[in-house]
């Protein structure tokens, strides 16, 4: 990113925008003295069922929201040296639950407190600090609680949902026949498709859709849908999430955003 925007050329990039709190800050300021445009890579924003979500929260259809639920279970774990520069759990894999929480929600987070596990599953999680298993409580600024989980091990499938929860009603994103969960209710059928196995079986008319919005930032036809600001936010959360699991205690963002 940083010698796309020196050169002055629209830049697409994807998350996390930095591998830390202080390396963020300092795209953000490349960013901000370029005229070119940025755009971050979350593809989610650009999912169907996230659309609709956002737009029934928006549209005021659920009344005030109380509770959120993210998902992210991949089918097996990435390999070792993916892991050894990817920046943990939270940066990796979370960041992705954080970003669409915010964006769907309009709310941010003002507090996290996270969890994690590893130890039975490949031993490399543990070598770099990580863990395989992730779970976190983010309190937004309007009062919903958000209850992001993650987790390297999912064998029957790449699994991704946002459930949102409020006054007047309730949606879901990601409840539809390829959900990679099995039903053990008598007489069940649902879900009965083939479950998702790679995050471009479940995202890949998402990322079309990214792509062809940053066509239309580089023609100068729209602003960025998610600039390094936005993304920022995310990274925070994730840094605030990996502090928490460290520390075992609440971290509020004001300690570690800048």
């Amino acid at each position: 990113m940083r010698l796309g925007l020196k050169a002055g050329l629209p830049t697409f990039c994807e998350k996390p925008v930095a591998g830390t709190a202080a390396e963020g800050l300092e795209m953000l300021r490349v960013a901000q003295q370029s005229e070119a445009p940025v755009q971050i890579g979350f593809q989610r924003r650009f999912d169907a069922g996230m659309i609709a979500a956002r737009e029934a929260v928006a549209g005021g259809h659920l009344g005030w929201l109380h509770t959120v639920r993210s998902t992210t279970l991949d089918p097996e774990p990435p390999p070792e040296a993916y892991i050894a520069a990817s920046g943990g759990m939270f940066r990796d894999c979370g960041v992705h639950d954080f970003d669409i929480i915010r964006w769907v929600t309009g709310q941010g987070v003002v507090e996290v407190y996270a969890t994690g596990q590893t130890g039975r599953g490949d031993d490399y999680f543990a070598t770099y600090g990580d863990v395989d298993t992730s779970a976190a409580i983010l309190t937004l600024d309007g009062g919903t609680l958000a209850v992001v989980s993650n987790a390297r091990y999912n064998p029957r499938g790449y699994d991704v949902r946002l459930e949102v929860h409020g006054s007047k009603d309730s949606v879901a994103v990601g409840l539809e026949d390829k959900l990679p969960l099995r039903s053990v209710e008598p007489g069940a059928t649902f879900p009965g498709g083939e479950p998702h196995r790679f995050f471009m079986d479940r995202f890949l008319p998402a990322f079309r859709a990214e792509f062809e919005a940053f066509t239309d930032v580089v023609a100068g036809n729209r602003p960025s849908p998610c600039t390094v600001a936005e993304a920022l936010e995310a990274d925070w959360i994730a840094e605030a999430c990996s502090l928490s699991r460290k520390q075992h205690r609440p971290v509020r963002m004001d300690e570690v955003r800048p």
